[in-house]
């Protein structure tokens, strides 16, 4: 019996030691959970998938147009020379926007566990610099600039979204009763009063079974939807950075309040 109690009690103290352990580990984990920044994880992943479909959808559908423009609505080659130039220069601006904001939203992410962590560990050895308050102060204030350009974009990619619809519209409206009452042939679709090619262009209008044509054309249809989709994309990514800037100031406000207390408090 004496040789079995220190037995027993080497058990116990093992099962205490694995108890121990096993809580030390799931303390570590819901600590390094409670320091993630989950608003900048939600908008990461919003921006980046708004950016996606923003340029990816965008630069698809500004070809398809141009293609759709050249083979239906202008035939000369220098009537839409202009167009070709400002679609060339959108598509590189999408190059830029896309890679701007794959590292832009990885160092707001990576800002964010900054912030995150500082604001988590404000009683330990842990303090904010000068320096790291104004460079979130520069995240806040840049953030903001650029969801005010977003917006701008957002309404900027409304407007193909419009002008497609309206061309759908008609062409749906030649196959209702109403079309009956009149020539289909004189339901058109003219281009130039948009200012998309130039009032000389030849022939710049489509009329009747032309224009149902063209509303079944691969070119139309893809073209349409993907604007569509590069709209919802720009959209998601104005959310993004409204998120992005009520963690940013939120996360910059806390931290120079805790700064300016630990000051106050280190003089007594």
């Amino acid at each position: 019996m004496d040789g079995m109690k220190p037995a027993m009690e080497s058990t116990a103290e093992e099962n205490q030691d694995e108890r121990e352990e096993s809580k030390g580990c799931l303390d570590c984990c819901l600590k390094c959970l409670g320091g993630v920044p989950y608003a900048s994880l939600v908008a990461t992943i919003l921006c980046f998938s708004g950016v996606a479909l923003f340029c990816g959808c965008g630069h698809v559908a500004l070809t398809g147009t141009v293609k759709m423009l050249e083979n239906h609505f202008s035939h000369i080659s220098s009537d839409h020379g202009t167009l070709m130039d400002v679609v060339q220069v959108l598509q590189y601006i999408i190059y830029g926007i896309a890679s701007f904001f794959f590292l832009y939203g990885i160092i707001l992410l990576a800002e964010g566990f900054y912030t995150t962590s500082a604001v988590k560990e404000m009683h330990s050895e842990f303090k904010t610099t000068v320096c790291g308050r104004c460079i979130s102060a520069m995240f806040v204030f840049l953030t903001y600039i650029l969801g005010l350009a977003w917006l701008g974009i957002f309404g900027f990619s409304a407007v193909p979204v419009f002008l497609f619809y309206n061309m759908w519209t008609t062409c749906g409206a030649m196959k209702s009763p109403i079309a009956n009452l009149t020539s289909v042939d004189n339901i058109c679709v003219d281009v130039r009063q948009y200012g998309v090619i130039p009032w000389n262009a030849e022939p710049g209008k489509a009329c009747g079974q032309t224009l149902a044509d063209i509303c079944n054309t691969s070119e139309f249809y893809l073209s349409y939807h993907l604007y569509i989709v590069a709209c919802a994309g720009a959209g998601a990514t104005v959310i993004a950075l409204l998120i992005y800037m009520m963690a940013t100031t939120y996360n910059y406000a806390v931290l120079k309040f805790k700064s300016h207390d630990h000051t106050h408090t280190t003089k007594f």
